[in-house]
């Protein structure tokens, strides 16, 4: 069963750069997907940047394409999130997640981390 550990999480001033770190077990066999995403409290959690196995490159949501950076080890079975430029909108509970497939929902996602907060303010 896939396990994943996030780490990462911090205050970061407006214009500043913070990387988040997902560890996930059975990254490579058992599910194809895996994702970021970032819930403000009071709004639905929203997906920011997933990849698919074997198809190719990450893809963002509009507000981060430019800033965020999406990487992978998978020596390590881990993903990371690399955030430059960061905004007051950015701040936000930032989950890592894996499914079987990527698909531009979280209910395609079986798997969670348990979520680390990135607050961006002066």
């Amino acid at each position: 069963q896939v396990h994943l550990a996030e780490s990462g999480g911090g205050s970061v001033q407006p214009g500043g750069s913070h990387r988040l770190s997902c560890e996930a077990s059975g990254y490579r066999n058992d599910y194809r997907c895996m994702a970021w995403f970032r819930q403000v409290s009071g709004k639905e959690r929203e997906p920011v940047v997933m990849v698919q196995r074997d198809f190719g490159d990450p893809s963002y949501a509009d507000s981060v394409k430019g800033r965020f950076t999406l990487s992978r080890d998978d020596a390590k079975n881990a993903i990371y999130l690399q955030m430059d430029n960061l905004k007051p909108d950015d701040t936000a509970m930032y989950y890592c997640a894996a499914g079987p497939q990527c698909y531009w929902s979280e209910s395609a996602f079986d798997f969670w981390g348990q979520g680390t907060q990135v607050t961006v303010s002066s």
